[in-house]
């Protein structure tokens, strides 16, 4: 059996990682569920362009300690990152603004 890496998950909070080849020599710690971290969905915040606000998405095999487990999914817990709108870096972008008339002298 190939080896899979598992979080090790107690009170609902990821707290180890293992690699285990499946060897019945080795169980999961009492109080303890183990999930295969390939397999196990985890929600992050990606941001799916350069002029979105991020998005919840679901991302398998990236599980990782102090994750949360809520019975089906992981969670980092990280609140929605604030999307701020930036100007285009362009030339006429970084020049000063003006109004009316202006005499460069």
């Amino acid at each position: 059996m190939a080896d899979k890496t598992y979080l090790l998950v107690e009170n609902n909070v990821v707290t180890n990682v293992v690699v285990w080849d499946g060897a019945s020599d080795w169980t999961v710690p009492n109080g303890m569920i183990a999930l295969e971290q390939d397999t196990t969905p985890t929600m992050v915040w990606t941001t799916p362009t350069a002029t979105t606000a991020s998005v919840l998405e679901s991302i398998m095999g990236i599980g990782a300690i102090g994750y949360t487990w809520n019975g089906s999914v992981l969670s980092t817990g990280q609140t929605q990152p604030v999307y701020v709108a930036h100007p285009l870096k362009t030339a006429a972008a970084n020049q000063p603004q003006t109004t009316g008339t202006t005499t460069i002298a």
